[in-house]
């Protein structure tokens, strides 16, 4: 903090709360015990800032000030016990370990894993039956979701959402990562990852403001491992400075691997979103019969590292297509106004299994079905592209979100008082009851833990 301001601090450690007796100020500076945070305070506001937390049962301890001499000290007992140059601590040289692209990444090509479509209810309904997909109830549901009844989204949404007591804030959470994704391509994976928490919170009418990441890896002192933890924070870091997300904190896992076999890269990313008023939240069901369905985003034959390629294979294999960020940043800022401006009934993200899953999940929990057609092949509606949404209007909401959206939108249909999904492609028809695939979407996940 004090580099960045060009500025120098002044610590009095004996003010620094403590979990044990009698530390040492060696203790006290590398301590890395959690939950704590520094806040650079106006002068005069102390008080004010102090009673923000007395109010929620937290400390807030005045431990230095900021200085104009460009130190960093410390002292301990009365007495100055650390005086160096900020720069000094800040500027060492960066270790950079050898790295080594891993020849799977060389050998792989873009070209795309053709899934095996013969019967597209069959396979929607093996999709959502996938432990990855289906509902997480049988999980969070041992757990208090409702704390204080500030909740407004509960578990099973895009993202959670919080109300900020005594405002008309609330605040929107997610976490992400297709490890399936970073390992075919870590730079583009750790694109995804971000791309896809951010997805989560606007598809709730929040914008995003900030991360936190946990980057999981094998051993680093292995040049190709090493070559995929750089890759992926130097992707996540592209997309953060595009979106505007910064990093404000993270956590670091590695040599994790069994019998010399690394785990996929997995770096996730924990991300929240601000709602200026609870007015605005969205969230993914549909609402109305009579509200027209939209396709927002572009729908790619893309299914290297998907859902159906890991359910009909076993395993991924493949490269990923470049991300343009800018256009997905783009079609999230018209997702994002068209959610404040009440546009939109619902907003869902297309993420692991396609629009097909999504069209689904937009009609768990509602008497609702829908009718849709998709100008293309059945299988594409379980192609898996970053900024896709599914999204629902009210027939008297549709030329101004027609408008908005120019040709990022494509109409499929409608919601129908029939509880079917009805999804005509090219080739073939999915036609089945809701209460069907939402039994194999709820139950299947509980039936494999048992």
């Amino acid at each position: 903090m004090a580099d960045k301001a060009g500025m120098g601090m002044i610590l009095d450690l004996d003010q620094v709360p403590q979990r044990e007796e009698n530390m040492t100020p060696y203790e006290l500076m590398l301590s890395e015990s959690q939950e704590r945070m520094i806040l650079v305070v106006k002068k005069g506001h102390e008080d004010a800032v102090k009673q923000i937390f007395t109010d929620a049962d937290l400390n807030a301890i005045v431990i230095g000030e900021v200085t104009d001499n460009k130190q960093y000290q410390l002292t301990f007992d009365g007495a100055l016990v650390a005086d160096v140059p900020v720069d000094f601590l800040t500027s060492a040289p960066k270790v950079e370990l050898p790295q080594t692209e891993p020849a799977r990444l060389v050998e792989a090509t873009t070209a795309q894993y053709q899934p095996e479509v013969t019967d597209a209810t069959a396979v929607l309904k093996q999709l959502l039956a996938q432990p990855t997909i289906a509902s997480k109830a049988a999980l969070y549901r041992h757990f208090d979701c409702s704390v204080r009844a500030d909740t407004v989204i509960k578990p099973g949404g895009d993202a959670a959402v919080v109300r900020v007591r005594g405002t008309e804030k609330a605040l929107a959470m997610t976490t992400d990562i297709n490890s399936r994704y970073t390992y075919l391509n870590p730079y583009i994976g750790g694109q995804w990852a971000i791309l896809e928490a951010a997805q989560n919170i606007v598809a709730t009418g929040a914008e995003p403001i900030g991360i936190t990441d946990c980057l999981n890896f094998g051993n680093p002192d292995d040049p190709e491992i090493y070559y995929e933890l750089a890759q992926s924070v130097a992707g996540i870091n592209e997309v953060a400075q595009v979106i505007n997300t910064p990093v404000i904190s993270g956590n670091v896992s590695l040599y994790n691997e069994t019998d010399g076999t690394a785990i996929y890269p997995t770096p996730m990313v924990g991300m929240v979103g601000l709602h200026t008023s609870t007015d605005d939240i969205t969230t993914i069901q549909a609402k109305q019969a009579g509200d027209v369905v939209y396709l927002v985003g572009e729908l790619k034959a893309q299914f290297n590292g998907s859902e159906i390629q890991h359910m009909q294979t076993g395993s991924v294999s493949g490269d990923l297509f470049s991300i343009n960020v800018d256009h997905a940043q783009a079609v999230q800022a018209k997702i994002l106004e068209a959610a404040q401006s009440h546009y939109v009934n619902s907003i869902h993200d297309i993420a692991e299994g396609g629009l097909g899953v999504a069209a689904s999940e937009i009609l768990f929990g509602t008497p609702f079905g829908a009718e849709l057609t998709l100008a293309a092949p059945i299988g594409n509606a379980f192609s898996e592209a970053p900024s896709m949404f599914i999204v629902t209007v009210a027939p008297a909401e549709q030329a101004v979100f027609e408008a908005l959206m120019g040709d990022e939108a494509t109409k499929l249909g409608e919601i129908t008082e029939n509880p079917t999904l009805k999804l005509v492609a090219q080739d073939q028809t999915i036609n089945v009851s809701v209460s069907d695939v939402e039994s194999m979407y709820k139950d299947s996940l509980w039936q494999q833990l048992q």
